[in-house]
């Protein structure tokens, strides 16, 4: 019982994770959607075709169920899964993630949460997993980037939330007093430790 509570409550909140990444991309242009917004080359649609990524290789190959997706073998990752060329559409991407959901959601759906896995590009002794910690694990990287996608959006426009049904109109002049608020502190705590 424990464990379909775990497994129900952990899909549950993955599945949460992914609309609250694709809304990132929400009334984007195209060009704000792709740019890279830190030095690191970081960039929202980028983010979206990682996650999908990521779920592709841990739900599909992971427990010998490869994604229907054509992916480039683990080894030769070269980071061309975190931004998307000018040949790629945004909608392309979306539909790859949307439809790696569905692969994903059928690994779920179908295995028990001890079913074994493995992961070769894990250190060992940590290869041979099961479901539930590829499913931690996968949120964690959901969660993460989905953080990730919240910062860089609200550095764009300033649209913040998880979702579109909680966003609240955005009060600029209440903002910049609260960041003055937070600076003015930031600045009393350097000058009192200097």
């Amino acid at each position: 019982m424990i464990d379909e509570f775990a497994k129900d409550n952990l899909h549950g909140r993955l599945r949460r994770d992914r609309e609250a990444l694709l809304w990132k991309l929400d009334g984007l242009s195209e060009y704000d959607a792709r740019r890279p917004l830190t030095a690191t080359g970081t960039n929202l649609l980028g983010l979206v075709k990682h996650v999908a990524t990521v779920e592709a290789r841990y739900f599909g190959e992971v427990f010998d169920r490869p994604s229907p997706e054509p992916l480039s073998q683990w080894q030769d990752s070269d980071g061309s899964d975190q931004w998307a060329t000018e040949d790629e559409t945004r909608d392309q991407i979306i539909r790859f993630y949307q439809r790696t959901w569905g692969h994903s959601d059928a690994t779920i759906n179908e295995l028990p949460l001890d079913s074994p896995g493995h992961v070769p590009w894990w250190p060992k002794p940590y290869t041979d997993t099961n479901l539930f910690a590829v499913m931690v694990h996968v949120l964690g990287e959901s969660i993460r980037h989905a953080g990730h996608a919240d910062i860089l959006r609200e550095g764009l426009d300033g649209r913040t939330g998880l979702r579109a049904e909680h966003e609240k109109q955005i009060d600029e002049e209440a903002r910049a007093a609260y960041r003055a608020k937070i600076d003015r502190a930031a600045r009393s705590a350097a000058s009192i430790k200097a």
